[in-house]
C-alpha cells in the first residue's frame, strides 16, 4: 500500500524557467537510466525476493526512487512553466513564441507543443518510456550488479545535468539526486556481499578449464596486460591456432540426423547447388549496358 506524501523529499528551487533545460531533464524522468525505470527495477525485484532483508531493503529504495520521480518532474514542471502560460494563451507573436521554445537548440518545442509543458514519459529525444529499461533477471546476484551498474549511470547522467545549468536551486536538488545514488549503490554492494559466495552469479560454477583462461584475440599494435590478463591467476593464450576448436574436437558444426532426415538435407542440398564453372548473364549486368551485345535493345521474359 502507498501513501503520498504532498511534500518533496528535496524542496525544489528554480530561478527562472528555461525550456530547453526542462527537456533535458527528461533524461532522469522517462529515460533508461531514470527514476521510473530504478522504481519499477527494483520494485519488481522486491516482490519475488525471498530474503527478508533484501526485500525490504529493495521496497525501501524503489518507493524512495519514486520520490526522486516526483522532484524531477516538478524541475520539469517549473522550468517549462513560462513557455507553458505563452503557448496556451498565446500572448506572444507566433515568431517570438517560436524563438521562445526553440532557443535551446533541442527538441524543447517538442514537448511543449505535444505535452504542454507537462513532465511527459519520455527521455531528452522524445523516446516514449518502456518496460524494456527494466532488465531483472531473477537471479540475485545478478541484479543486484545490474542494480549497482543502474545506480552509477543515472549518477553520471545527474554530473552531467549538473554541468549544464547555472541555476543553483535546480544544481542543489541535482545534486541531492545524484548523492541518493550513491548511497543506493552502497547499499546494493552491502548486500550482494552480504551474499557468500556470490560469484560467479546463479547456482553453477564455471568449467575450471576456461574460468582462468584469458583469449588474445584482437592482436596488434596497442596491446596492454595487467591484472585482468596476468599473473598466476590467468593461462594467456595468444596463438592464434590454440583458440580454435579448445574443446579438442574438429571446431566444425555437427549434427546427428535421423536417417530420413539425412536424406532429405542431401536432397536439398543438390537441388538448391550453386554451379562454380557457371557464369551466367544476370538481369543486374543487362540493366549496366546501354544496349546489348548486338547494340539491340535486349529484352527480358516476363
Amino acid at each position: 500500500m502507498f501513501a503520498h506524501n504532498k511534500r518533496l523529499q528535496y524542496t525544489v528551487r528554480v530561478e527562472q524557467p528555461n525550456p530547453g533545460l526542462a527537456n533535458l531533464m527528461l533524461e532522469q524522468f522517462g529515460g533508461p537510466q531514470g527514476e521510473l525505470a530504478a522504481a519499477c527495477r527494483y520494485f519488481t525485484q522486491a516482490l519475488s525476493e525471498d530474503d527478508p532483508g533484501r526485500k525490504d531493503m529493495l521496497f525501501d529504495i524503489a518507493t524512495e526512487e519514486l520520490s526522486h520521480l516526483e522532484v524531477i518532474g516538478n524541475i520539469v514542471v517549473m522550468l517549462n512553466k513560462g513557455a507553458k502560460g505563452r503557448l496556451a494563451e498565446g500572448v506572444d507573436l507566433a515568431g517570438e513564441l517560436y524563438r521562445n521554445i526553440t532557443g535551446a537548440g533541442n527538441d524543447s518545442h517538442v514537448t511543449q507543443l505535444l505535452y504542454g509543458g507537462g513532465a511527459p514519459l519520455v527521455n531528452s529525444a522524445g523516446v516514449p518510456w518502456t518496460a524494456a529499461y527494466v532488465d531483472t533477471i531473477g537471479e540475485p546476484t545478478a541484479d543486484l550488479r545490474s542494480n549497482i551498474a543502474a545506480e552509477a549511470r543515472a549518477k553520471i547522467v545527474y554530473e552531467r545535468l549538473i554541468n549544464l545549468t547555472d541555476d543553483p536551486g535546480v544544481k542543489e536538488a541535482l545534486g541531492f539526486l545524484m548523492t541518493r545514488e550513491v548511497a543506493h549503490q552502497k547499499s546494493f554492494e552491502k548486500a550482494l556481499y552480504s551474499i557468500e559466495p556470490n560469484f560467479p552469479p546463479g547456482k553453477l560454477p564455471g568449467d575450471p578449464q576456461y574460468t582462468d583462461v584469458y583469449f588474445n584475440m584482437s592482436q596488434g599494435p596497442g596491446e596492454e596486460r595487467g591484472p585482468w590478463n596476468q599473473g598466476g591467476k590467468w593461462q594467456y593464450v595468444s596463438d592464434p591456432r590454440q583458440q580454435m576448436a579448445v574443446d579438442g574436437g574438429t571446431g566444425e558444426a555437427e549434427v546427428k540426423l535421423p536417417k530420413d532426415d539425412l536424406a532429405t538435407v542431401q536432397q536439398m542440398a543438390a537441388r538448391t547447388a550453386s554451379n562454380p564453372s557457371a557464369d551466367p548473364l544476370t538481369g543486374a549486368e543487362l540493366g549496366m549496358r546501354p544496349n546489348g551485345s548486338d547494340g539491340a535493345t535486349p529484352s527480358m521474359p516476363l
